[in-house]
């Protein structure tokens, strides 16, 4: 789902701490682009108003009650009329194991609580877009970490193994997290070439978005 320039971004924030909520609203409040359209204290409360409000983004804390955010996410994604609601989870350390779980169900990626209000806001729009959450790159190091020492998923390797060798080399690059033009140069190919292989990749495999696409080349083992 894209939002235009006239459509505010709509949110709901998901947190059990109030005075978190609160500081994110006022944030919030300060980009005339973005409104806050409700507020859950746990997990249950959050699928809830996602059913209910069809928002734009949902910024979901990791750890609640009731359902944590990666519970909460999965039911979010799995539900139809969510469709359009995109997820960006929340949490105070980048060390989390659980963000990988929840990039697997569908998250379009995470932030630390400690990110710059600027950025914050800007990453809101980047999701509302409809654009994977791929930065900042402690995504990267919270995949790569949650995958060391893991055998290569066989049910993964097998559906990468469709591939051709040159988007294979696509995939791998996406799961560097680079972005297009990044592919072009390092593939030296057009940065139109490169768009069109992610494309390829997102239809052939199936995958929602970029996080997708990382989450099942570090499965299978791609890099």
């Amino acid at each position: 789902m894209s939002v235009t320039a006239s459509e505010p971004i709509r949110v709901v924030l998901a947190d059990d701490q109030e005075m978190v909520r609160r500081g994110l609203q006022v944030l919030l409040d300060r980009a005339p682009d973005i409104t806050v359209v409700g507020e859950a204290g746990h997990g249950r409360e959050a699928v809830a108003l996602a059913r209910e409000l069809v928002p734009d983004v949902v910024l979901m804390d990791i750890r609640m009650p009731f359902c944590d955010g990666v519970e909460a996410t999965a039911l979010i994604r799995a539900e139809p009329v969510c469709d359009p609601v995109r997820v960006i989870m929340l949490t105070t350390f980048d060390s989390d194991d659980n963000l990988f779980s929840a990039l697997a169900v569908g998250a379009a990626g995470f932030l630390t609580k400690d990110i710059e209000p600027g950025e914050l806001r800007q990453a809101l729009r980047t999701v509302a877009a409809g654009q994977a959450l791929l930065s900042p790159a402690v995504t990267m190091r919270v995949i790569r970490r949650a995958t060391a020492g893991r055998a290569p998923d066989v049910p993964a390797q097998r559906t990468v193994d469709q591939l051709t060798q040159r988007e294979r080399e696509v995939l791998a690059q996406v799961a560097l997290g680079r972005t297009n033009d990044e592919i072009a140069e390092e593939l030296v190919v057009s940065p139109a070439s490169a768009r069109t292989y992610v494309h390829r990749l997102l239809t052939k495999l199936g995958a929602r978005d970029r996080v997708a696409l990382v989450v099942l080349a570090y499965r299978a083992g791609v890099v």
